[in-house]
């Protein structure tokens, strides 16, 4: 079996293709949530975390032909298929790739959620996951003008999809991103 490759070779891989800090914070946060729900389902927490953490790696360069711009990138570098048909599956409308595997579920449930939690952590007064609550993420929800890129029934099926009620699966997120919250800009003001 070939070997997987390792953490710091996608963080690499990321970094050569993603200039963006926003960009890459968005990814850490996708593949912190991921790995998080590898652990809970005694899955493989290396493969979820590098579905999350290489998902929109091609996007900056290739925002156009994303995320099918990074599949030949992804398998000559030697990334198990579950991998690339994760990262294909979380934008089904332009690759076709429905998520069906658990790996795939999660990191389409992930993949928006990060924005909507990241958004209304930066409008708190702390700017800081450490204080933030499911409630009041739910509740920005509500209203469309507040981080108007996020898909909200995208949000919503992709938690039923994933078999986790909306509100658990938002507290789950945010104690995933409270996790690596300094790497998200997302530990607070100073």
């Amino acid at each position: 079996m070939p070997q997987l490759p390792t953490r710091e070779q996608a963080l690499a891989l990321m970094h050569q293709h993603v200039q963006s800090e926003s960009l890459r914070r968005h990814m850490y946060s996708v593949e912190a949530a991921c790995r998080a729900y590898a652990r809970r389902w005694n899955e493989d927490e290396e493969l979820y975390g590098l579905a999350g953490l290489l998902h929109d790696f091609d996007y900056e360069e290739h925002p156009e032909e994303h995320p099918l711009a990074g599949e030949p990138i992804l398998r000559e570098q030697g990334y198990p298929e579950e991998v690339v048909r994760a990262i294909l599956s979380h934008y089904p409308a332009r690759t076709g790739v429905q998520p069906h595997t658990k790996m795939e579920r999660t990191l389409h449930a992930c993949d928006e959620i990060t924005g909507l939690i990241t958004a209304a952590a930066l409008v708190r007064p702390s700017r800081s996951v450490t204080d933030l609550e499911a409630k009041s993420v739910v509740k920005k929800m509500k209203d469309r003008q507040f981080a108007a890129g996020v898909d909200r029934d995208e949000v919503r099926k992709a938690a039923e999809e994933l078999g986790v009620e909306l509100n658990e699966h938002v507290q789950f997120v945010i104690e995933a991103m409270r996790g690596v919250a300094p790497e998200l800009g997302l530990a607070g003001a100073a």
